[in-house]
């Protein structure tokens, strides 16, 4: 594990974008820069960090934990599931089989928690007890287990919107995924969360909830995105208690291993997303990295060691020359 000091003299050195020539047309997502060129897209994952729907800061090596994590994964679950992976040529590069995205994305909860209007439990908590069109009992607190994981499916929101709420009635209704793929989306997506619930526990944390999406290729149903990193997933330390189960004296929040960390950090300065976000100072973007970091030792078992060549120089060769070649 990197030291404290460490991390803070890397980021000044954060990958912040790229712009090879060469590689076809460049799209720029929130947390990665992805070319197109002769049906297939790369995917560099840049430092970039966003929060309520916003790049809101550079985090060190967090391009290589989400790549590097994600290709791992891809790996423990290839028994259940196709992904679009052709080869990880860098640790911040993913060629990848172009796709047709569903307009469906799948998030899988274990817990009922979050703070957003879209999450469960602010749902919950205003007294819906069919969110997303799933029956949940009375009596559920902040952060409790669910009895089985559940599906709330969503599409992708516009910038600095929300992800609208969907029912599965709703998304056969709309004809926005057919019944029969639907119900291998479903299969395929519970079938993965009970993998990473597994996978997390040996590795001393607890996997709450994660996001899928998934397209077609060559017809064939296949993961087009990261899985179980700490991006597209919200973790807690297992031996830290979940369970709020006396309402008026509930334990402390857990210790997240995610983004989440740095969300509610902003959101203890006042910044819900409006408006322009406070800096977030150096020692604080450490602690966020060494958050990553962990995740990544923890469930890979591996020590994170990154290259000692600056990193766009080194994406330069090991990715244009093979391009070339």
């Amino acid at each position: 594990m990197l030291t404290h000091q460490q991390l803070l003299e890397a980021i000044p050195n954060c990958l912040a974008s790229t712009d090879f020539t060469g590689l076809g047309e460049k799209y720029e997502g929130k947390v990665r820069d992805v070319y197109g060129q002769n049906g297939r897209r790369i995917l560099i994952t840049t430092d970039r960090v966003s929060a309520f729907d916003r790049v809101l800061g550079l985090i060190p090596y967090k391009g290589q934990v989400l790549n590097q994590l994600s290709a791992w994964w891809f790996a423990q679950t290839a028994d259940l599931a196709r992904n679009h992976v052709i080869s990880v040529p860098d640790p911040n590069v993913t060629i990848a089989h172009e796709a047709q995205p569903l307009p469906v994305e799948v998030v899988v909860r274990g817990y009922i928690t979050g703070v957003t209007k879209t999450s469960l439990w602010y749902l919950y908590e205003q007294g819906e007890r069919r969110p997303y069109g799933i029956q949940l009992p009375d009596g559920l607190h902040k952060n409790d287990p669910l009895p089985e994981p559940i599906i709330t499916p969503t599409t992708k929101a516009a910038q600095g919107g929300h992800d609208e709420r969907l029912t599965e009635a709703e998304i056969l209704e709309q004809g926005l995924v057919g019944a029969e793929l639907w119900e291998e989306v479903r299969e395929t997506a519970v079938s993965l969360f009970k993998r990473g619930q597994a996978v997390a526990a040996q590795a001393g944390l607890v996997l709450v909830d994660t996001k899928y999406e998934m397209g077609l290729v060559n017809g064939r149903l296949t993961l087009i995105d990261e899985i179980h990193t700490p991006d597209s997933s919200r973790y807690w330390l297992a031996d830290q208690p979940a369970v709020a189960s006396v309402p008026a004296a509930p334990p402390a929040e857990p210790e997240n291993y995610d983004k989440e960390f740095m969300r509610q950090w902003y959101a203890a300065q006042g910044y819900r997303g409006d408006g322009t976000p406070p800096t977030m100072p150096p020692d604080f973007i450490a602690q966020i990295a060494a958050r990553y970091l962990t995740t990544f030792e923890k469930l890979t078992n591996q020590s994170f060691s990154p290259g000692e060549t600056p990193v766009l120089e080194r994406i330069r060769k090991n990715l244009l020359q093979r391009n070339e070649g």
